[in-house]
């Protein structure tokens, strides 16, 4: 794999980690762009999964993204660099870096395909319906209408991280203790993105990607709510349930590989 970082936004300087994993006998079809959930990183979402394995294997060459304060990358002090708007931006200079170009009729290898999961797969939906020029095909993971970190409890959470007791918001306990069972997460730096996510709240129905998607969730997820809908919204979607699955644990699905897989060939 090529582990590097993305280079300077309008001059300044993301931190964000990139790495590249080459198919050994690719297919002519785009890159696909991985990003990963709240509280995850680029290893523990795609590559400790099997995901970057499986894309390879099928002759796709995979682009993995660590958000801000996530996995390799850099925990910005400037509170601007966590909000949506700029990770996307950061996300689109990482794809000229890839030397990613936009979508031309006649070069199947042209654009990218893109693979989120949970907060991943918000900015994706988003990404998507602004970039519609490079994105080809989108596979979004345990998509909602509505952002769990929108209502996160951040004064709950900093009571608790200083000793407090817990927050009573469940869905706050809940990403909290995702957060916390990655060793190295700068945890304060993690609710330093959340409060940037709040200043900027997910409206999928306000701009809506053209593609064609594939939604896919764990028939158990409770952060899926509004699936439907997304897929009433967006014209080119479809929808693949997971039997037995929840929001933990559907990343590891072997369906939802193969359907991904199936899907963006």
């Amino acid at each position: 794999m090529d582990h590097h970082a993305v280079h300077d936004v309008e001059g300044v300087d993301p931190h964000l980690s990139i790495t590249r994993s080459d198919a050994r006998d690719p297919r002519p079809l785009p890159p696909v762009l991985l990003l990963h959930g709240f509280g995850s990183s680029s290893q523990r979402n795609w590559v400790d999964t099997g995901w970057v394995r499986v894309l390879n294997d099928a002759g796709r060459s995979a682009v993995m993204v660590d958000l801000p304060a996530h996995g390799d990358s850099a925990a910005p002090a400037d509170a601007g660099a966590y909000a949506p708007s700029r990770i996307r931006a950061d996300i689109l200079q990482a794809l000229f870096d890839e030397r990613i170009t936009p979508l031309r009729d006649g070069e199947p290898t042209s654009g990218v395909d893109v693979v989120g999961y949970s907060l991943g797969s918000r900015l994706a939906w988003e990404f998507g319906a602004t970039q519609p020029e490079t994105v080809r095909r989108m596979v979004l993971g345990g998509p909602g209408t509505a952002d769990p970190l929108a209502t996160f409890d951040l004064a709950g959470a900093e009571r608790f991280l200083a000793g407090g007791p817990a927050s009573q918001d469940p869905t706050t306990v809940d990403l909290l203790r995702m957060a916390q069972a990655v060793p190295d997460n700068d945890l304060p730096s993690l609710l330093a993105l959340v409060s940037a996510i709040t200043t900027e709240p997910f409206d999928p129905q306000a701009a809506v990607p053209k593609m064609p998607l594939l939604l896919v969730a764990g028939d158990q997820d409770d952060y899926a709510g509004g699936i439907d809908d997304l897929q009433d919204w967006a014209p080119n979607a479809r929808i693949t349930r997971l039997p037995g699955r929840n929001h933990t644990n559907a990343i590891t699905s072997r369906l939802f590989k193969e359907a991904a897989v199936e899907f963006l060939a």
